[in-house]
């Protein structure tokens, strides 16, 4: 049976910058590792702190892991 280990974590803040000629929004991402042993609950805490220093507005929040899967 085959087993996955978390490798790395990072959190993404996507920011709405504007909008296109088309009418469609514009999202920035910053990025940022963070520790994997991180809760959803520490993750949406430090994302609402950090967004709340940023000129543009916050449009979501994701948490993007690496796993290595061992047979």
């Amino acid at each position: 049976m085959a087993t996955s280990t978390i490798m790395d974590s990072e959190l993404s803040l996507n920011f709405e910058t504007g909008v296109d000629p088309k009418g469609k929004p514009i999202i920035k991402s910053k990025n940022f590792k963070v520790k994997t042993t991180a809760t959803t609950d520490q993750l949406h805490a430090v994302a609402n702190a950090l967004a709340a220093l940023q000129q543009y507005p916050l449009d979501s929040i994701e948490r993007n892991d690496s796993y290595s899967i061992l047979a």
